[in-house]
């Protein structure tokens, strides 16, 4: 799914010109209900759903749906949580991937480029608002990898106050235990979903940017770690942790970088001291080795991204160069194939790509501050998306994916930080 990041311009310019023509997209019913009986079986029986409030049922008429993000098939528990189509905007390169892409595409969806937003994408939005549909949206644009919620763009807020109709958020819990990131499979256990207006048509006319981020950033941020203390479910092969090494691929112990591993399938813990921490079935940590108990995989993937920010600030980091194996969609094909080889450097303000593509050298120069993060799998690969091209780029040693992930968030900060004082001289 997908965030909205949009131009102080863009959005300025659609506000002009949003009504010029613009067609909302089309809705098949028939694969529409294919979808959501799909759906059905996943968020019943994998899942396990349950309902704490549906404030859109029997709703009708134009409104916005935003939901958190914790797994990749969070949109199974929200499809059915009305009698009425939805339209969901998803990311391009999910939308080109999907094994299934013509269900997709006549289910209505609006594909748009992953953590940018162009004008066409804009008045797709609108058009869909204006034409009285339910548009659905997921602000962070990414699942989290460590139960953590990915920082909401600072423009959501402003968009949101633009479409001038009711906002409901459909907040998820647990899903991200049923579906790690980190891991392949679903594990079966107990969701929740609560759906509830967060704003009236006629409160975003009044209130002003600071209260409605405020309020959205309240529905939208999770640590799926402390909300697990509260519903305390169990998910069929909890316990294992496989995976999780390349989330956390520093100790928070003695910092030492690529020394995690994981052993018995349930067992955290580092080649350069005495470290380990056991998982119960819950998810939690239990301390087994040398130093103190650490409980929440989101703390120990905080402590790994402060410390690598007190590195660049302290200018023990910097900019950093991977050589890459590229992929690419190729045609009409749905699968990502083998394409070219090079390096990706990434600064402070920009990604540099070079190399050779499809038997040619090539090379891009892309800001970063358009980049609030990158979609990404850890240990395997990442992803940047320059205007319709797609670099699925694998580097030579995969476990620097996620702290080339973690640079990345931290450099756009720094760059957003720099733009905003920039703007204000």
């Amino acid at each position: 799914m997908e965030h909205i990041n949009v131009s102080e311009h863009a959005h300025n310019n659609t506000v002009a010109h949003a009504h010029h023509g613009v067609k909302p997209v089309r809705q098949s019913t028939f694969f529409y209900l294919i979808a959501r009986a799909a759906s059905f079986v996943v968020s019943r029986f994998i899942f396990k759903k349950k309902t704490l409030r549906n404030e859109i049922r029997g709703k009708r008429g134009p409104f916005v749906v935003i939901a958190n993000h914790q797994a990749a098939y969070d949109f199974v528990n929200l499809i059915g949580a009305t009698s009425r189509k939805m339209t969901f905007v998803i990311s391009e390169s999910f939308y080109n991937s999907v094994p299934v892409k013509g269900v997709i595409k006549r289910m209505g969806v609006i594909p748009k480029q992953q953590f940018q937003t162009g004008l066409k994408d804009i008045k797709a939005m609108k058009a869909a608002v204006d034409s009285g549909r339910i548009l659905t949206l997921y602000p962070a644009g990414l699942m989290c990898e460590d139960g953590l919620s990915t920082p909401i763009p600072q423009t959501t807020y402003k968009f949101l106050q633009w479409l001038k109709c009711d906002v409901y958020m459909a907040r998820t819990y647990g899903t991200y235990f049923s579906m790690p990131k980190w891991t392949k499979g679903l594990r079966s256990g107990k969701t929740y979903m609560d759906i509830y207006k967060l704003f009236s048509k006629e409160e975003l006319e009044t209130l002003d940017e600071c209260e409605i981020k405020r309020r959205a950033d309240e529905a939208l941020l999770f640590d799926a770690y402390r909300e697990q203390e509260h519903f305390m479910v169990k998910y069929k092969n909890g316990s294992n942790i496989e995976g999780l090494e390349n989330v956390l691929y520093m100790c928070p112990h003695c910092k030492s970088e690529f020394s995690m591993h994981v052993r018995d399938r349930s067992v955290l813990w580092c080649d350069k001291c005495g470290f380990a921490h056991k998982s119960d079935d819950y998810g939690f940590l239990h301390n087994v080795g040398d130093g103190e108990e650490i409980r929440y995989v989101s703390d120990i993937s905080k402590m790994t991204y402060d410390e690598l920010s007190s590195r660049i600030a302290s200018g023990d980091e910097g900019e950093v160069t991977l050589n890459v194996r590229i992929q690419q969609i190729v045609g009409k094909g749905t699968k990502f194939s083998d394409v070219g080889e090079g390096s990706v450097t990434l600064t402070k303000d920009h990604f540099y790509i070079s190399g050779t593509l499809n038997g040619e050298a090539f090379e891009r120069s892309i800001p970063i501050l358009t980049f609030a993060s990158l979609p990404f799998s850890p240990g395997k690969y990442f992803e940047i998306q320059h205007s319709e091209e797609i670099f699925r780029c694998i580097p030579d040693d995969t476990r620097q994916v996620m702290k080339f992930i973690n640079k990345v968030k931290i450099f756009h900060e720094l760059a957003a930080a720099e733009h905003e004082r920039a703007c204000h001289k």
